[in-house]
C-alpha cells in the first residue's frame, strides 16, 4: 500500500485558521498554534454571542416600550395585560417601533389597553 503524507491537507487547514486570525494582535495572527488557540475562542464568543443578541433585543424592546407606556401614564405589566385581553397580538419588536416612530399609534394601543382593563 502506498505511503500516504499529509502535507496539502495539513497546509490548507493551517492556512484556513490563519486567515480567521487575520487582524489578531501580534503573534495570535502569525503562529498557528496560537492562532488556532485564538480563532477556536473566538467561535466559542460568536456561537454565545448569537443567543445573547435575542435576549439584549427584547429587553431593549421592553425598556422602549416600557418608557413609552410611562409617558400614557400606565406601567408596561398592564399595558400588556390590557393588549392580551383585547386580543391584540403585536410582537415587542412592533411595539417598541410604534414607541419610538409612531407615538400617536402607540397612544391608541395604551387607550385601547386601558378600556379593556377597565
Amino acid at each position: 500500500m502506498a505511503r500516504v503524507k499529509g502535507a496539502m491537507m495539513t497546509r490548507k487547514r493551517r492556512n484556513k485558521v490563519l486567515k480567521m486570525a487575520k487582524g489578531y494582535w501580534g503573534a495570535k495572527s502569525k503562529h498557528f498554534k496560537m492562532a488556532n488557540e485564538q480563532v477556536m475562542k473566538s467561535l466559542t464568543y460568536a456561537y454565545i454571542s448569537r443567543r445573547l443578541k435575542k435576549r439584549d433585543f427584547r429587553q431593549l424592546w421592553i425598556t422602549r416600550i416600557s418608557a413609552a407606556c410611562k409617558l400614557n401614564g400606565m406601567n408596561y405589566s398592564t399595558f400588556m395585560h390590557g393588549l392580551k385581553l383585547a386580543g391584540v397580538e403585536i410582537n415587542r419588536k412592533m411595539l417598541a417601533e410604534l414607541a419610538v416612530h409612531d407615538a400617536a399609534a402607540f397612544t391608541a394601543l395604551v387607550e385601547l389597553s386601558k378600556s379593556k382593563l377597565a
